[in-house]
């Protein structure tokens, strides 16, 4: 009785494969750097559109032409409060977070990622997707004001209580672009979990293929005329199966030429830090590649990371332990070569970016990729006027190549609303704005 049904369903209705837009997509990332840097190798000196390469920006100099370097942003409901915790959530929120015990968080806000894909994410197979490197910290930092760490274990949040879980394996982010299934973030805890190994290891093949020995044999075992009808059926059924797939596509999708290889990774953290900030950008390239999704954050590390950077030359030490530096010269250089290893990252990232076609453009072209992070000075922990870069067009609507001087402490969220709005977001504010950010385009 199935056999004419399927067939029927197989060749009495087409299959309604996705529709393709006709021009790219504007993407949106945001990737945060923690512990701050240091200022005078951040900021050029002179007030002008054009300015010198400072040394935390050397390693972008080849990029200088897509990035704007905007100055005089803060959030200031972070200002005297604790030195990490919560200004992470604020980075991209503005809001004011509360200090609680722990098991009723409030980061005072939704970021302006989520912001965005609450409101336009339904055109791709993820919303958003959430990149990490550290796993999730538990409890209070009593020497730091009172504050639950797991404030700034997470860059976005959907809502003031409600964190949205990172993925830190680079395997489980790299199958949640693939699979037909959705697959929940579960590395969030312990990536050597009970739970991330049984996803590591589910298989998402089709349902026929789960099978296919046991049809051969069967096969093997009927007539001709029954084979025929065998393969009639399984056809049938992966014609089923096709459709299923294409209903849980959207029905716009951008589909570049060409193909962008990368390897499924290997399962686990990989061996180093390198190899993992690098697959986590490779995954993010490819997300937006395949338009599997338009919103993406990268958390480069937790609030008060302290990630050890002894593989760099002349490095010894954590990261937080040395951005701590009392301006001891040893200690300071130390920490500079830190932070110019990030803005490395980076220009690996837009490098890649910029050697993707689109047709007439480029990936960076088609996208706005927010890179900084929530202290200006690492080692005093101020709040003015945070190490903000925006490189991409925007689809044009961002003048690049140079950098733009907001009025002193002008909101961040000026600049984040000014995002959302070219996301095609209808929206006259976001956290504590007070306009869209002017100066991006001209």
């Amino acid at each position: 009785m199935s056999l004419p049904w399927l067939e029927s369903i197989a060749r009495g209705a087409a299959v309604s494969g996705v529709e393709r837009l006709t021009e790219p997509p504007l993407r949106m990332a945001c990737i945060f750097m923690p512990n701050g840097t240091r200022p005078d190798f951040w900021t050029p000196e002179g007030d002008g559109e054009q300015y010198e390469i400072t040394p935390h920006l050397k390693p972008l100099e080849a990029h200088k032409s897509e990035i704007l370097l905007i100055e005089n942003l803060w959030n200031k409901n972070t200002v005297g409060r604790n030195g990490h915790w919560p200004k992470v959530p604020a980075w991209l929120s503005g809001g004011f977070v509360e200090r609680t015990v722990g098991g009723d968080l409030d980061s005072g806000g939704t970021t302006i990622d989520q912001f965005v894909a609450q409101r336009m994410g339904g055109g791709t197979p993820l919303p958003s997707l959430e990149l990490g490197i550290d796993s999730p910290r538990t409890g209070i930092d009593t020497a730091g004001g009172g504050f639950p760490r797991a404030l700034g274990s997470f860059l976005s949040w959907a809502d003031p209580k409600t964190p949205v879980p990172k993925e830190i394996v680079p395997q489980l982010a790299f199958d949640r672009l693939f699979r037909t299934r959705k697959t929940p973030v579960v590395s969030g805890a312990d990536p050597k979990s009970p739970s991330v190994i049984a996803s590591l290891q589910y298989d998402d093949t089709s349902l026929l293929d789960t099978v296919l020995e046991q049809a051969k044999s069967l096969r093997g075992k009927t007539s001709r005329a029954d084979q025929a009808r065998l393969d009639e059926y399984f056809e049938s059924v992966r014609a089923v199966e096709r459709r299923l797939e294409d209903a849980m596509k959207p029905q716009k999708r951008w589909i570049n030429e060409g193909k962008l290889p990368m390897d499924r990774p290997v399962a686990g953290a990989p061996a180093t830090h390198f190899e993992h900030v690098r697959l986590m950008f490779d995954i993010l390239l490819l997300s937006f590649w395949t338009d599997s999704t338009r919103v993406a954050t990268f958390m480069m590390g937790d609030a008060q990371s302290s990630q050890d950077y002894s593989f760099l030359p002349g490095v010894k030490g954590n990261f937080h332990g040395i951005s701590h530096h009392r301006d001891i010269p040893a200690q300071r250089e130390q920490y500079e070569k830190i932070i110019n290893w990030h803005s490395e990252q980076l220009a690996y990232f837009l490098g890649r970016m910029r050697s993707l076609k689109e047709g007439s453009s480029t990936l960076l072209d088609n996208s706005m990729i927010l890179f900084g992070g929530s202290l200006k000075d690492g080692n005093r922990h101020t709040e003015e006027n945070l190490p903000i870069l925006l490189a991409g067009r925007g689809k044009g609507t961002i003048k690049r190549g140079r950098r733009v001087r907001a009025g002193k402490k002008t909101p961040f969220c000026n600049l984040h609303l000014a995002m959302a709005q070219r996301m095609g977001v209808k929206a006259d504010s976001f956290g504590d704005s007070n306009g869209s950010l002017d100066g991006l385009l001209s």
